[in-house]
């Protein structure tokens, strides 16, 4: 058995005064959000005036703004109450919530790791507040009762599912979207029984005629859940650009065209869940490469631009990855640049680049006659376990 962090996610069906209450704490939320994004902007336009100035030979004491402080901010909360009485109606571990937010976004920023942080709109199709489990006497301000999950300030939130959260409850992530509610329980000590080894090992060659070659001669077809969908996709948005932007009938076409695109991603989660769950099953050691997706775009043709995208090679590389960790399995990653469809896997003649439309091949060494992605995944396999044992 092992420990892990893990979070659960289930649609909820708030009733008509829930729904008005997490509306108001999204507003809550991002209000706070962006007033100390502003307050702090305030000081780092001074700073930069302050500077310009002193270029000019003005002669002024060095005048630095201060970095963003979380606990600075989070105080400061109680006088915004204080001005802004209606911020006293909604969950006040949300609206310290989103100043940690903007405390990370700030720390990667000053860390060279991201851009500045941006402020947030109402009209982002996603909006979302985190609230945190406090113990109480009754037994914490969140938690699972029946078909119920109780969080504090909105009250008792009907959910359906036969899953039930394990471990303890950390925090509860509640969002909207495409007017569906969701919420996301992260759980710590969470027990997680390993898969029993099969000792058997597997190579995984991505591609986009098929989706994944396995070096045991497996194909797996690309799904094409976005191109299946795609003319339904193009109707809805062309009848979405015709609307008058505001009007009724504008957010009802709106509300169509995000139902069908998060349909699409649903398929896509879907078919990725259980295909690495399955892979993780009965494999203990996986080999794959490590696949670099923006420069496999950089390409005129639209099409194939799109296809890529719709296959989702970073979240199967992903999922593997925390799956080979929960369930006590290996993931091998290779480098990119290993010319794993260059080489023979029978005698290891590497015969030079081929164009793409060549699927399969003889080597000239050995005579063999190979297929391209079922070589590559067993050249990949045995490269991943030739770096597990250096």
């Amino acid at each position: 058995m092992k420990e892990i962090y893990r979070a659960y996610k289930y649609r909820i069906y708030p009733n008509k005064a829930q729904k008005e209450l997490i509306n108001k704490t999204f507003g809550c939320c991002r209000f706070v959000y962006n007033f100390c994004r502003a307050e702090q902007k305030k000081q780092e336009d001074m700073w930069q005036l302050v500077k310009e100035m002193q270029q000019q030979g003005y002669c002024f004491n060095d005048y630095k703004s201060k970095f963003f402080n979380r606990f600075e901010n989070i105080k400061f909360i109680t006088e915004l109450k204080k001005t802004y009485t209606w911020l006293k109606e909604v969950d006040n571990t949300a609206l310290q919530s989103s100043v940690e937010n903007l405390a990370k976004a700030y720390d990667k920023y000053y860390k060279k790791q991201g851009g500045k942080p941006k402020f947030k709109s109402k009209k982002n199709p996603v909006q979302s507040y985190i609230t945190k489990y406090n113990k109480t006497n009754s037994g914490g301000t969140i938690r699972v009762i029946g078909n119920y999950i109780r969080v504090a300030k909105v009250g008792s939130l009907k959910f359906r599912d036969k899953s039930r959260p394990m471990g303890q409850i950390v925090n509860a992530v509640i969002s909207k979207e495409n007017n569906k509610y969701y919420i996301s329980l992260n759980c710590k000590n969470v027990l997680v029984q390993e898969f029993e080894k099969t000792n058997k090992n597997i190579g995984i060659d991505l591609g986009i005629c098929d989706f994944a070659i396995l070096s045991n001669g497996i194909k797996i077809s690309n799904k094409k859940f976005y191109e299946n969908q795609e003319e339904n996709l193009d109707r809805l948005q062309r009848q979405l650009s015709r609307k008058q932007i505001g009007s009724n009938r504008w957010r009802k076409a709106k509300i169509k065209v995000g139902k069908l695109q998060t349909h699409i991603a649903n398929q896509r989660k879907d078919f990725l869940q259980k295909l690495t769950t399955n892979i993780v099953k009965q494999f203990d050691t996986i080999c794959i490469e490590d696949l670099e997706v923006s420069k496999m775009k950089e390409t005129d043709k639209n099409g194939r631009n799109k296809r890529i995208s719709d296959l989702g090679f970073y979240e199967f590389r992903r999922q593997l990855q925390y799956k080979c960790e929960w369930y006590g399995k290996i993931l091998s990653v290779i480098n990119r640049y290993y010319p794993s469809s260059q080489i023979c896997n029978c005698c290891g003649h590497r015969s030079g680049k081929k164009d793409e439309t060549i699927r399969e091949w003889i080597c000239e060494n050995c005579g063999t006659k190979l297929d391209r992605d079922t070589n590559a995944s067993i050249n990949i396999l045995k490269e991943g376990l030739r770096m597990l044992t250096v």
